[in-house]
């Protein structure tokens, strides 16, 4: 894209930052993270610690112009962007929406349809500053007004499934549901300032999120397909729900720069791993989705590239403590969701779901890799225990009915699950349901399985995914004493701080037996050599702009 931003001011804390990366208390990645969101560039933040960015880093060569690639990937019929619930809706548009941030694989953030931003030194006030030339492609100039319309509409939790209104709940008056009286000013044409009524560290990260895609200010609500209207470097030619997706380069949005191919088609094979393999076998595809289980090996065998990324990507298995089932609510009583959780063991759920691949995890839904990230003392299976509890809740012959998507990972890891929970004396009947019509009810299933992408910070997942009311809060989890130190921690920019309260918080997930969250998962991606830039990224999102082949 156009224009190189300049360099904004130096925020206090990233000296402090760099210091705590060299002492070695801070990894490189955290350190850029961290920095980059307080409105440093990635070049400034490396320049911090005496480093330069390499290419295997920041992830990104720069291809020969021309070209056109295959990928698989679901194409699903659009919907509302705040209400966006996996990447796949927003990949397909990669070419035509975007974010006004993104995240690279170093975990440095970069301005996209921001240049720069600034934050204050206690994360209150953040000043957006635009990209400027940037054009709409039905002609209109991209301003301050389509920012403050975007947050607005972010902001607006009466919007059914508008998970945006989590990850900006700072901005949301809790009376009206609504973006709060103040907090968005348009200082200019070029100039949106952001004024919070607490501190909050993670706007930045979560202007990143693929349910962050920028709307037109006058389409806001609508869906994509029903005009296509965006600012990025493609148009769609064709768009078959359940079928194929092709965008070619728009000649007219000239201003976004260097754009590599000159057409991209995603194909839609379903959700079977070995139906994408054979496509790849037989030409057909030059880039997969996501690569699974067994058949990491086959396309390592076919001489596919591999790209590999430890992530904080996961599966959770949970309850959804509102489900009423013939007039009793099982998993409102916290003995039963604590004796599935003690019925398993995670290191098992890897391996047999998994394949091994990934780290085992603890049943609180943060990383190692989470900067906050406070360590507990290991959580044990005992199957007597979880028997008692049931017993004690009369609750000891009841079945439970475990589901999941009929996809590869996702249920190798529930059958193994019923598998123990069987092996414990406990009832369980599987049901399996097909990709296409899985995701309508995701939220509203009284047991099963769902995978969640990454995010950069512990808050930020346990704020969209577990505190009360919230629109991805599928667990139907609701705890005052977690709600309340949830805001407390998203309010501390120190990690070591923050990491005080995250304790707590991830013992109050295990106590209350909120989900079964069994491994970490390194995620793979495959393409057939000669393309560039399809690396896997670690929050999932394909951008179609990066993408080219070799000459």
């Amino acid at each position: 894209m156009p224009a190189s931003p300049e360099t904004p001011k130096l925020h206090s804390a990233a000296r402090l930052f760099a210091t705590e990366h060299l002492d070695g208390k801070m990894s490189r990645r955290e350190f850029l993270s961290r920095a980059t969101a307080l409105g440093l560039t990635a070049s400034a933040a490396y320049g911090l610690i005496g480093a330069r960015p390499a290419a295997a880093e920041t992830g990104r060569v720069t291809p020969p112009m021309g070209g056109s690639l295959r990928i698989e990937m679901q194409v699903f019929g659009q919907k509302d962007p705040r209400t966006y619930d996996f990447t796949q809706y927003y990949n397909v548009l990669s070419g035509v929406l975007e974010t006004l941030v993104e995240v690279a694989r170093d975990g440095s953030f970069h301005g996209k349809l921001l240049e720069s931003w600034e934050v204050n030194e206690d994360a209150t006030e953040y000043l957006l500053k635009l990209r400027p030339g940037v054009m709409w492609n039905n002609g209109d100039a991209f301003t301050s007004a389509d920012v403050a319309a975007n947050i607005e509409g972010w902001c607006d939790k009466t919007v059914e499934g508008n998970s945006m209104a989590s990850r900006l709940a700072v901005l949301v008056d809790e009376e009206t549901s609504k973006l709060r009286e103040g907090a968005v000013t348009i200082v200019d044409d070029l100039t949106v300032k952001l004024s919070l009524p607490s501190s909050d560290i993670t706007i930045i990260p979560s202007l990143t999120e693929y349910t962050a895609a920028v709307m037109h200010r006058d389409l806001i609500g609508t869906l994509p397909s029903d005009h296509f209207v965006g600012t990025g470097a493609y148009k769609v030619v064709e768009y078959e729900v359940g079928v194929s997706a092709v965008l070619e380069k728009d000649p007219d949005q000239s201003y976004w720069g260097e754009a590599y191919l000159d057409r991209v088609e995603f194909i839609d094979l379903g959700t079977d791993p070995a139906a994408t393999v054979a496509a790849a076998e037989a030409e057909e595809i030059d880039m997969n989705y996501d690569s699974v289980g067994e058949f990491i090996d086959i396309y390592d065998a076919i001489g596919w590239e591999q790209s590999e990324i430890a992530t904080t990507s996961t599966v959770v298995i949970r309850t959804n403590q509102n489900a009423e089932i013939d007039g009793q609510k099982p998993y409102a009583d916290v003995r039963v969701r604590r004796a599935l959780a003690l019925a398993v063991d995670n290191n098992v759920l890897l391996e047999l779901g998994y394949s091994g691949r990934g780290t085992v995890a603890e049943n609180h839904h943060v990383s190692p890799q989470h900067p906050e990230y406070a360590e507990l003392p290991p959580f044990e299976p005992n199957p007597e225990e979880a028997r008692r509890l049931l017993e004690e809740a009369g609750m000891l012959d009841y079945e439970h009915e475990l589901i999941s998507i009929d996809d590869d990972y996702r249920r190798n890891t529930t059958d193994a699950m019923a598998a123990q929970l069987r092996d414990a004396g406990i009832k369980v009947k599987r049901t399996i349901i097909p990709g296409n019509t899985f995701w309508n009810d995701w939220t509203k299933y009284p047991f099963s399985s769902t995978n969640w992408n990454g995010r950069e910070l512990g808050v930020q997942v346990l704020a969209l995914a577990y505190r009360s009311g919230e629109a991805w809060n599928e667990s139907g989890f609701a705890n005052e004493e977690f709600d309340t130190l949830l805001g407390e921690a998203m309010a501390i920019a120190d990690h070591d701080k923050r990491r005080v309260l995250m304790q707590r918080l991830q013992e109050i997930m295990i106590e209350e037996g909120v989900v079964v969250q069994p491994y970490w998962r390194s995620v793979f991606r495959h393409v057939r050599p000669g393309v560039l830039n399809g690396e896997r990224h670690q929050k999932d999102i394909i951008n179609i702009h990066y993408l080219g082949l070799e000459a």
